[in-house]
């Protein structure tokens, strides 16, 4: 019997040519479908993989029928995923291709994630990242108002800076009238958050700490307004 023959007789295995999910890729689609898209220099800042790496990554996933990936602005390509990819995540929310009016926020968010969840602090306090997706998903019907970008959860562990501590965290990029700005906090400190964390752009921090100054000096200690890093800004067209 040749080589060749040898090679034909082989029992095909019942996963050839479908993706066997590392948990790097599990880590990096559920990420992406978290934040409803992700530009490829943040993704692979959080998966620790040079950028030539992630395109790798990513055609996998495409190949897998689990994402697809555009360039939709000046700088790096985005991915989301598809509703295969949403399944193999196990969440519910619709899979559709970011909305061009919304890309520099979904950036500035995910690079606030990333952000706050290089501190010491996080892994020290076994913080949790909420996502906005997730919070109106537990939320008991349409219409409830305003939700944070996201959730920062401290669990009662020892040692935990926070322990115990729950944070809204909002990003703002452009300036909203005050009035506005301030009914914002007004609800988030009525809820159920110990701290509301405003990370701003240079444009829009005035505005944020001008409402800020509105509440009392109580209600001030648990406000907290700082620039975003800047990895939240959108690449500029060079032209």
């Amino acid at each position: 019997m040749t080589e060749h023959t040898a090679s034909c007789t082989r029992v095909r295995r019942s996963d050839a040519g479908l993706i066997r999910l590392t948990s790097r890729d599990t880590t990096g689609l559920c990420l992406t479908a978290e934040q409803y898209a992700a530009p490829y220099d943040l993704l692979a800042t959080a998966l620790a993989t040079p950028p030539a790496r992630l395109r790798a990554i990513t055609a996998r996933w495409r190949n897998a029928g689990y994402a697809r990936t555009q360039v939709l602005a000046p700088g790096p390509a985005w991915c989301w995923l598809t509703p295969a990819g949403m399944t193999a995540c196990g969440y519910p929310w619709q899979a559709t291709p970011p909305a061009l009016a919304r890309l520099a926020h979904i950036r500035a968010v995910l690079a606030a994630r990333l952000w706050m969840t290089a501190a010491p602090e996080w892994a020290a306090g076994q913080a949790a990242w909420s996502c906005e997706r997730t919070i109106r998903a537990a939320l008991p019907g349409v219409g409830t108002g305003h939700v944070p970008d996201a959730e920062v959860l401290w669990p009662s562990v020892p040692g935990s800076p926070y322990a115990g501590q729950a944070w809204a965290i909002e990003v703002e990029l452009t300036p909203k009238p005050a009035a506005r700005v301030t009914a914002i906090i007004a609800g988030l400190l009525s809820g159920p958050y110990t701290q509301v964390i405003y990370l701003t752009s240079p444009a829009a921090k005035p505005v944020v700490d001008r409402a800020a100054a509105r509440f009392t000096d109580e209600q001030a200690t648990r406000i907290t307004t700082r620039y975003l890093p800047p990895s939240a800004r959108m690449p500029q067209d060079p032209r």
